[in-house]
């Protein structure tokens, strides 16, 4: 019997995924799901089983609108369902570690967002839990999207066909503007209990896994400073993805369990809670609002890294360049089909960075979408991530970023912090 064609879709063996969590990680990863099978030819059929959200209505009208065939408010309930193959995990980050284990434990691959864990402890455990579930053929990935966009992983290849030589410099900038207004609530965006950190874990985690994977090498070690501009604001008065001060009719960012399993932040109740609790006054914001530190990689390289959800004007600017000995590659993700090269072999009469148009056929992952010149979006990277990982459930091999690629991050976030607590003293990367 041969291997199901694309006209026969519906006769490929299910992926059934049960998802947990459903603002917006949510609504990009259904977006995945949803499209993955329909544009590439893939061995298993990626089915939208379940969605858990703590908000029964509103996981249930987020079900309908992505096309998720059922609804949860308990994510224990999820885990426990015969019909769900992979756990995908999209909550704040306090909840990843006690999900995450809980499903490998329950025989489920899982794919969990970034940061893999609010704290190097919690990311052990699970990186430990992913090692003991893999022996038993349970697989487990980190959603460190950025790595799936074609230009990001042609400029990897290059750097790893030797293009750029032995590498001398790496610097990367993450920045947003979405806190600059004072009077933006304190979401659980904002909160270390929830958060674990502001924009050192949201957007730094970011910049240090593309910079780790595009060098090929591990960082050594840090000098870091952060900085909290506003230290307190006001409590919010409804539901929100902790990225915007408007309500969501979706409601939680991540909404997980019943009530016995703890307040979900982001949720209304959550807000009502808070209120009750705090009285009308401001609260304390207890993460970070940018971080600035320098680096060095294994093999002696120099990096700089900045992470601002301060940077006023930029709403989503991500940039990389890698110097090398023998040429350098640039990144934008607000030009995301583009991939600067400077080849410094050339003679000085063709000497400057030239433009690579990432939308050939022949690019990573493009052999499956539009003619050459059709560019691709954000949302592209979880339909590449879901693609990812369905042929790796399918072939049974460990895809990548791995949990340990997780924790790893993980440590080197948990360095800077302490390198700024100590007066940016240089601070290495435990191993």
């Amino acid at each position: 019997m041969g291997q199901p064609h694309r006209g026969d879709e519906a006769a490929k063996p299910p992926l059934r995924v049960g998802m947990v969590g459903y603002a917006f990680m949510g609504a990009a990863h259904s977006q995945g799901w949803r499209t993955a099978g329909r544009v590439f030819d893939l061995p298993l059929r990626p089915v939208l089983a379940a969605v858990c959200g703590r908000d029964g209505a509103a996981v249930r009208a987020m079900a309908d609108r992505h096309g998720w065939a059922a609804a949860e408010t308990d994510w224990r309930a999820l885990i426990a369902r015969d019909d769900v193959d992979l756990v995908d995990i999209c909550t704040p980050g306090d909840r990843h570690a006690e999900i995450a284990v809980a499903a490998l434990a329950a025989g489920k691959h899982v794919l969990c967002e970034k940061p893999l864990a609010n704290t190097v402890a919690e990311a052990e455990t699970m990186a430990a839990a992913a090692a003991t579930a893999l022996e038993h053929g349970r697989l487990s990935m980190v959603g460190f999207n950025y790595r799936r966009l074609p230009a990001t992983a042609l400029a990897r290849s290059m750097v790893a066909e030797g293009r750029l030589g032995a590498l001398r410099h790496v610097r990367v900038t993450y920045l947003q503007d979405w806190l600059v207004d004072p009077d933006f609530p304190l979401t659980w965006r904002l909160r270390k209990e929830v958060a674990g950190s502001g924009a050192l874990g949201d957007l730094g985690a970011h910049i240090i896994d593309l910079a780790q994977f595009l060098a090929g090498e591990p960082l050594g070690g840090v000098s870091a400073l952060t900085e909290t501009f506003v230290r307190s604001r006001p409590w919010p008065t409804g539901a929100s993805s902790g990225l915007s001060a408007v309500p969501e009719p979706g409601g939680p960012a991540g909404g997980t369990g019943a009530a016995a399993a703890g307040s979900v932040p982001g949720t209304a109740a959550d807000a009502a809670a808070v209120g009750s609790v705090h009285g009308p006054g401001p609260g304390a914001v207890t993460v970070d609002d940018a971080a600035l530190f320098t680096a060095r990689f294994a093999s002696g390289a120099l990096a700089s890294f900045e992470a601002s959800r301060f940077a006023t004007g930029r709403k989503n600017a991500l940039r990389i360049e890698l110097n090398g000995e023998r040429g350098s590659l640039a990144f934008d993700l607000e030009r995301l089909n583009e991939l600067s090269y400077h080849d410094h072999t050339e003679p000085a009469t063709h000497a400057g960075f030239r433009r690579i148009l990432v939308t050939e056929p022949d690019h990573p992952y493009l052999d499956a979408w539009w003619p050459p010149g059709h560019g691709l979006g954000y949302e592209h990277t979880f339909v590449h991530q879901a693609r990812d990982l369905v042929l790796a459930v399918a072939e049974g091999r460990p895809p990548t970023p791995s949990f340990a690629d997780g924790l790893q991050v993980q440590r080197v976030l948990a360095a800077v912090e302490e390198s700024a607590e100590k007066n940016s003293v240089y601070t290495p990367i435990a191993v």
